[in-house]
């Protein structure tokens, strides 16, 4: 039988995040296959109007088949992939962890290929802007481990998360949305960082239940060439299967020109993808109440009440800074006591300290308003 949660969360996905309608062609990813569940999303599709497609992979059968790829098989499977992408209305693409190191020994040039020509032309290129997107992660008991929780504290925790009152938050994140688009100049200072920048005439957008579930953030990007100064990230950061720690970057001109972290040579090696991965495509302010705490899954982690993130890589096509990168890399700093502390300035006003609203018009979206 199919939990009854599991029914709500796919009818959240299909009827609220993407909106199928009838006669919409959905591709439904599943990475490590989760049959109930993707079961369930077939018939929220169905009951919909909507027409279902099904692809599921296996994490470690893609590092096999990934792992000693030639550029000639990347290119191919880039192709086939992108041409099933470019048919599909919706796309809802889910991930249930089981060994988040599982590419962590892929060689680095097979991971640059993977990333430059399937990721970027099948999801950056093709369904970034293709299709009615949400991605979200499955509860699994890997899931649970890694959160440091019990299986059945976690997955209680996980159904609270991912199906709350997304209409609520949404109305929450107005005024928010409103300041930003009246921002220039954003400051981000915390320990070991003081960066600065300009917002100006890129807009704000509203991160909902949308897009990613769970969700909570309103993201903008920098104008490319404004970002100046350090910023020092306090959370374990999970890319291509290694987790990166003491994330440093100093940027001048708007690129990173100094990049350190638990192992520099990798993570410079993965900055020098292309020309745009050393600029930044994405900065965002996390606002959901029911995540306190990183758990090194960026789409829980980048949503943390008190948080930002402050992304090297491609920026988004609705809200396009002009970089453009076969990176998108979220990465986290959290400014709740807890963690250090830290402010938001915008245009030389205090906005948000120790990861509270300190303005009228944003208390809203503080913990105890939304949860």
């Amino acid at each position: 039988m199919i939990d009854s949660r599991l029914r709500k969360l796919a009818s959240i996905l299909v009827n609220f995040s993407t909106k199928v309608r009838p006669g919409e062609k959905v591709l439904i990813q599943d990475n490590n296959v989760e049959a109930p569940f993707v079961q369930a999303l077939v018939e929220a599709v169905h009951d919909a109007g909507g027409l279902p497609f099904v692809t599921l992979r296996d994490r470690a059968i893609d590092r096999a088949l990934f792992g000693r790829a030639t550029e000639e098989q990347m290119r191919i499977q880039a192709k086939f992939e992108r041409d099933r992408m470019a048919e599909m209305d919706v796309y809802i693409g889910f991930t249930s962890l089981r060994n988040a190191s599982a590419w962590s020994d892929m060689p680095g040039d097979k991971l640059d290929l993977y990333n430059r020509h399937v990721w970027k032309t099948v999801h950056i290129e093709t369904r970034l802007p293709g299709t009615r997107w949400v991605v979200f992660r499955y509860p699994s008991p890997a899931f649970a481990q890694q959160a440091s929780m019990s299986e059945e504290a976690f997955e209680d925790w996980y159904f609270d998360v991912c199906t709350m009152d997304y209409g609520r938050m949404s109305k929450a994140m107005d005024p928010l949305v409103d300041l930003m688009a009246r921002t220039d100049r954003v400051r981000l200072v915390s320990p070991g960082t003081d960066l600065s920048f300009s917002i100006k005439g890129l807009p704000p957008i509203k991160c909902d239940g949308t897009m990613n579930i769970p969700d909570g953030e309103v993201y903008t990007a920098p104008v490319k060439d404004s970002v100046e100064g350090v910023i020092a990230y306090n959370t374990p950061s999970e890319k291509d299967g290694f987790c990166f720690t003491d994330i440093r970057f100093e940027f001048k001109g708007g690129r990173i020109v100094k990049a350190t972290a638990n192992d520099t040579a990798r993570i410079n090696r993965g900055l020098d993808i292309d020309a745009g991965a050393r600029f930044v495509g994405e900065f965002a302010i996390g606002v959901n109440p029911f995540i306190t705490k990183p758990m090194k899954e960026t789409l829980f982690d980048e949503k943390i009440a008190g948080s930002i993130h402050f992304t090297p890589g491609n920026s988004y096509d609705d809200c396009d800074n002009g970089n453009h990168s076969a990176l998108h890399w979220d990465i986290v700093l959290i400014q709740t006591p807890e963690w250090g502390g830290g402010e938001i300035w915008f245009d030389g006003r205090l906005v948000r300290k120790d990861g509270r609203f300190v303005v009228p018009e944003l208390e809203g979206l503080n913990p105890e308003n939304l949860s």
